[in-house]
């Protein structure tokens, strides 16, 4: 792989893995902010927290790749009062979602900006693309 190459078509593959990954961990997000109320879900559970798994090869430059979308197991579920609930145990409490909605909106504008980023980054590549057509005219 010549170095140009990685420079201009890397650098665009790059940013639309990117673009992919975000859009993907934006929707994850959603979800989770969409179901932190779920007390039971087809399981008998409460709904568990999701987390998307990126990846990249160490010794390419070619972006990120979604491996897959896992279930946050290692934070608890939250135990709320709420008697007359018809998921709660016999003293009142309902075990809820291990969904931190301020969590959530961190990771939501984290995934918000990365994908600014990498959207500026083609913006920026069809600027120069445009410009080199230009100077050819």
């Amino acid at each position: 792989m010549s170095l140009g190459r990685v420079n201009s078509i890397g650098s665009v593959d790059i940013a639309i893995s990117g673009l992919r990954a975000e859009s993907r961990r934006m929707d994850i997000i959603a979800n989770n902010i969409a179901n932190a109320q779920t007390s039971r879900t087809e399981t008998g559970q409460p709904y568990r927290r999701k987390e998307l798994v990126v990846s990249t090869d160490d010794d390419l430059l070619a972006g990120v790749r979604i491996e897959d979308v896992v279930s946050d197991k290692d934070s608890p579920f939250r135990h709320v009062l709420m008697p007359g609930h018809p998921d709660a145990d016999d003293q009142g409490y309902v075990e809820m979602p291990n969904v931190s909605l301020p969590r959530e909106m961190i990771d939501m504008v984290t995934a918000s900006r990365a994908y600014q980023a990498n959207a500026a980054i083609l913006k920026r590549y069809q600027r120069n693309v445009d410009v080199t057509l230009e100077l050819l005219r």
